[in-house]
Protein backbone atom coordinates (compact mmCIF):
# COMPACT_ATOMS: atom_id res chain seq x y z
CA UNK A 1 0.00 0.00 0.00
CA UNK A 2 1.29 2.92 -1.02
CA UNK A 3 1.29 6.39 1.73
CA UNK A 4 1.55 9.99 1.13
CA UNK A 5 2.74 12.83 3.06
CA UNK A 6 -0.84 13.88 4.18
CA UNK A 7 -0.78 10.40 5.61
CA UNK A 8 2.13 11.04 8.01
CA UNK A 9 0.88 14.46 8.50
CA UNK A 10 -2.17 13.30 9.70
CA UNK A 11 -0.14 11.11 12.52
CA UNK A 12 1.59 13.40 13.60
CA UNK A 13 -1.35 15.30 14.60
CA UNK A 14 -2.66 12.36 15.60
CA UNK A 15 0.43 11.96 18.22
CA UNK A 16 -0.62 15.44 20.43
CA UNK A 17 -4.13 14.46 19.96
CA UNK A 18 -3.57 11.25 21.96
CA UNK A 19 -1.45 12.59 24.13
CA UNK A 20 -4.38 14.49 25.32
CA UNK A 21 -7.12 11.71 24.75
CA UNK A 22 -8.43 10.97 21.26
CA UNK A 23 -7.63 8.21 19.79
CA UNK A 24 -8.68 7.58 16.28
CA UNK A 25 -7.37 9.35 12.98
CA UNK A 26 -8.97 8.66 8.99
CA UNK A 27 -6.27 8.11 6.47
CA UNK A 28 -6.28 9.56 2.52
CA UNK A 29 -8.00 6.64 1.14
CA UNK A 30 -10.95 6.28 3.85
CA UNK A 31 -9.29 4.19 6.64
CA UNK A 32 -9.74 4.69 9.76
CA UNK A 33 -7.27 3.67 12.64
CA UNK A 34 -7.91 3.84 16.48
CA UNK A 35 -5.23 3.91 18.75
CA UNK A 36 -4.70 3.27 22.84
CA UNK A 37 -1.31 4.83 23.27
CA UNK A 38 1.68 7.53 21.90
CA UNK A 39 3.58 4.54 21.40
CA UNK A 40 1.52 2.77 18.95
CA UNK A 41 1.06 5.80 17.09
CA UNK A 42 4.98 6.44 17.16
CA UNK A 43 5.54 3.20 15.88
CA UNK A 44 2.85 3.36 12.81
CA UNK A 45 4.82 7.14 12.12
CA UNK A 46 7.83 5.29 11.98
CA UNK A 47 6.45 3.02 9.68
CA UNK A 48 4.87 5.55 6.97
CA UNK A 49 8.14 7.33 7.33
CA UNK A 50 10.42 4.58 6.18
CA UNK A 51 7.65 3.65 3.25
CA UNK A 52 7.89 7.40 2.50
CA UNK A 53 11.58 7.02 2.00
CA UNK A 54 11.83 4.05 0.47
CA UNK A 55 9.33 5.20 -2.12
CA UNK A 56 11.07 8.30 -2.91
CA UNK A 57 14.03 6.13 -3.29
CA UNK A 58 12.57 4.32 -5.82
CA UNK A 59 11.44 6.71 -8.05
CA UNK A 60 14.98 8.70 -7.89
CA UNK A 61 16.50 5.24 -8.93
CA UNK A 62 18.75 5.77 -6.24
CA UNK A 63 19.71 1.81 -5.14
CA UNK A 64 21.60 0.83 -1.88
CA UNK A 65 22.28 -2.57 -0.81
CA UNK A 66 25.15 -3.86 1.62
CA UNK A 67 28.33 -6.29 0.72
CA UNK A 68 29.09 -8.32 3.85
CA UNK A 69 33.16 -7.98 4.93
CA UNK A 70 34.15 -11.03 6.78
CA UNK A 71 37.67 -11.26 7.87
CA UNK A 72 38.25 -15.25 7.40
CA UNK A 73 37.94 -14.06 3.61
CA UNK A 74 34.79 -15.88 2.71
Amino acid sequence: MAYQQTDLDKLHSTLVAVATGAQKVRFADGRETTFQTVEAVSAAIAVVDAQLKMQARALSGTNRFRVPYYRSGL
